[in-house]
């Protein structure tokens, strides 16, 4: 392709499209209801701090909750085995080793929620970061091609 070729091509583009930049977008709905609601994905990080914050007050509450009753079996254990002479004191202390294992669970599964909506907020704020670069370098290549065929 010559170079006079691709100027033509150029210059019947820009003739159809008179935008320099054009987005793409869900085009309007009928009705002047805006862009559809079906298939955007929008996040605040207002909401991720009130998740994150949300789970972090679940941990640190159930923790907490969970500590003294974990205390409480531990003390009922060992004044039946010991003081006692209940045998029911093993079956309640086979069943607050097993709680104690769902505690943690629990417990791992909300610091991994707050953790993981921690590193998402500074994931989308770099990105965020990044696509405006993107963005001005591309106007600002843009400006300087314009400037190129316009002489401006």
């Amino acid at each position: 392709m010559a170079w006079d070729e691709w100027e033509q091509l150029k210059a019947e583009a820009a003739d159809r499209q008179p935008t320099k930049m054009q987005l793409n977008s869900i085009p309007v709905e009928p009705g002047g209801g805006g862009p559809s609601t079906y298939g955007d994905l929008k996040v605040d990080n207002k909401d991720l701090i009130a998740v994150g914050k949300a789970a972090h007050d679940l941990h640190k509450d159930f923790d907490e909750a969970s500590d003294k009753a974990r205390l409480a079996s531990m003390s009922v254990v060992d004044s039946m085995k010991k003081g006692d002479g209940f045998e029911l004191g093993e079956a309640i202390d086979h069943v607050a080793v097993h709680w104690v294992d769902q505690v943690q669970s629990l417990l791992d599964a909300t610091a991994h929620i707050a953790n993981h909506l921690h590193v998402t907020q500074s994931v989308h704020a770099k990105d965020e970061v990044y696509i405006e670069g993107v963005i001005s370098s591309i106007s600002t290549l843009d400006k300087g091609f314009d400037e190129r065929t316009t002489g401006k």
